[in-house]
Parts: structure tokens; C-alpha cells; sequence
């Protein structure tokens, strides 16, 4: 029986579920405003717009599975994602599919401890509160039978090719510049790789036990960001860099002018304290390990090397 599945974005982890279902003889059809994506056989690439509810359930029907990999820009979740996420719910109860959603961890806010499958939503500020209204409205129509959902929570991205604090400053580090860090360099930090969100969501997303609940992206044991450099550091075969931070009050300050670090500002807690997952009950539902950290770390100091050697300093 062939499998169908609607993917929505083409970024790093929408392209790693895509590329996946495609080399395993699924069809994919991948959605992007401008219709690029990987280039496979397998996968149809459409230019659409998310938000638009009557063509999202057109380009569902039949189809098996949703996933929702869209990745609005930072400034703009407030505005951006209601609507996807009302138009790709909708699109899921007129299709029957299961919608599968990659989240992450602004949801809990601030915790004591690591955040847990229990853990309740907390959200701490706008950006937070957007992602858990989204679980929230998608929980309530799973609960009502209208639509099965499940939705999987990572934290930070190690890997390049992301936005992320260790790939932005790989080329420094195998420069032997400093680096610098935002909130604490020595607060422990979970850090999440591509590969396992998509190993996860797909596994989650066809199991009707999972179904109607968040996950928890089995991760590597968490680093500060001061080790998680030097682990990069060592990868690369250069000596550990000079760390060092941007606190929340620089954050605060910058961010009066600046948009990108104002909302930054909002999410500092999560580098002035541990932010750590417990994994556990993912790791046992599903038997899914984590990427080994030194595999993610060699993909970030292959990525970085190039830019290092054409002397392309990192941006943020």
C-alpha cells in the first residue's frame, strides 16, 4: 500500500522527514510559498500558502500524515502561526490525516529541574504562549475525535544548517577566536540534533498510541555552552576558545533597537539556568536513542570549515 504524506517547509528538519519518507518509497508532497525543497523523485515540490485552509486540505486529501516543519521567522510568531496552524487543523479533520507537529521547549517556561513528559505548560512569555495555544486547540479537537494529533519538543539545535548558537560560532572557534555566548557559559544546556526530531516525529506520527500527546526529542546529555564549545573545539583539533557572554540586561538593551535580540531577551532563562530534558519516557514508549554527540558535532566542524577557509565570519 503506498503512503502519502503532506510536509509543510523545507527547512532543515521538514527536508530530513521528506527525504526520509521518500527513500522508503513514500510520495511527499512538500509545501513552500516559493516550491523548492530537496531534489528527489519522490518528494513533489508545491508552491502554497499555509495559511490558506481550503488548499491545504486539497493537497491532503489522502494523505496519511501532516507535518507541520513550518519555521516563521523569529519577530513574527505572534502573527505567522495562528493561522497555519488553523488552516493545517482544519486540513487534518477534512482529510482524516494525522497532523504532526514540531515544536520545542518555550512552551514550559522556567522550571526547577529537568523538563519531563508531565511537565505543565508555563509559558513565560508571547512566544511560548503561541506554541502551547496551538497544542491547546489541537488537544481539544484530538480529545472531541475530530482529528488525531501529536506533537514532539526539542530544544536547542546543535546542528548546521540551523540557526544554531554552536553552528554560528564553529568558524571562530576553528579560527582560535573567542566566541561569544548568550546568558551563562556554564549553566547546563540540553542540545537537540535534526536527525533525531525527524526520526521521532515520523515514528510518533504513525503510532495511534502517541497519538493525542507531546514528546520529548530523545537528546544528547546536556553541555554548557562553555563544554559544548570545547567539545567542538576538540572535534576540530584546535584548542578551546575564549568564552565570552551577552547577559540579559546587554540583551535587554540591545534589543531596544534591535528585534531579533528583543525577542532573544525573552527567551535569556534559558542560558541564565540548567535547561535540561528527561527523556526517559520518549526513549522507553518509542526504544529511540539519541544521535551521538560527536556525530554532531563533526557535521558542524565539516559545514564550518569551508566558510572558515573562504574567511566567512559567523553572523547572528
Amino acid at each position: 500500500m503506498s503512503h502519502k504524506d503532506l510536509v509543510i517547509g523545507a527547512g532543515p528538519i521538514g527536508s530530513a522527514i521528506a527525504s526520509s519518507h521518500a527513500a522508503h518509497g513514500h510520495q511527499v508532497r512538500m509545501v513552500t510559498r516559493s516550491g523548492t525543497g530537496p531534489d528527489h523523485a519522490g518528494i513533489e515540490l508545491i508552491a502554497a500558502d499555509a495559511t490558506d485552509a481550503a488548499r491545504m486540505s486539497q493537497l491532503a486529501d489522502g494523505c496519511d500524515v501532516i507535518y507541520n516543519a513550518a519555521n516563521p521567522a523569529y519577530t513574527r510568531w505572534d502573527t505567522d502561526w495562528p493561522p497555519i496552524a488553523a488552516s493545517l487543523l482544519a486540513a487534518a479533520q477534512t482529510s482524516g490525516a494525522v497532523l504532526a507537529t514540531i515544536s520545542n521547549l518555550y512552551v514550559y517556561g522556567p522550571v526547577r529541574g529537568p523538563m519531563r513528559h508531565e511537565t505543565p505548560l508555563q509559558p513565560n512569555d508571547h512566544k511560548g504562549e503561541v506554541r502551547a495555544q496551538m497544542w491547546c486547540e489541537a488537544l481539544a479537537a484530538h480529545d472531541a475525535g475530530r482529528v488525531r494529533v501529536v506533537e514532539v519538543r526539542g530544544s536547542d539545535y546543535a546542528d548546521a544548517g540551523v540557526n544554531s548558537h554552536l553552528a554560528r560560532n564553529a568558524p571562530a572557534v576553528l579560527a582560535g577566536k573567542s566566541v561569544l555566548v548568550l546568558g551563562a557559559a556554564d549553566q547546563p544546556h540540553t542540545w537537540t540534533a535534526i536527525a533525531d526530531v525527524a526520526s521521532l516525529i515520523i515514528a510518533a506520527a504513525s503510532d495511534p498510541t502517541a497519538h493525542g500527546q507531546a514528546w520529548l526529542v530523545p537528546s544528547a546529555p546536556p553541555r554548557t555552552q562553555r563544554e559544548a564549545l570545547s567539545d567542538l573545539a576538540h572535534s576540530a583539533g584546535v584548542s578551546s576558545p575564549t568564552v565570552r557572554t551577552l547577559g540579559p540586561r546587554a540583551l535587554r538593551m540591545i534589543g531596544r533597537l534591535w528585534p531579533m535580540m528583543r525577542e532573544l531577551s525573552g527567551a535569556a532563562y534559558q542560558f541564565t539556568a540548567p535547561f535540561v530534558i528527561d527523556d526517559s519516557t520518549t526513549r522507553a514508549h518509542f526504544g529511540i536513542q539519541p544521535q551521538p554527540w560527536e556525530q554532531t558535532l563533526a557535521g558542524i566542524v565539516s559545514s564550518a570549515r569551508p566558510r572558515q577557509d573562504s574567511n566567512l565570519q559567523p553572523t547572528d
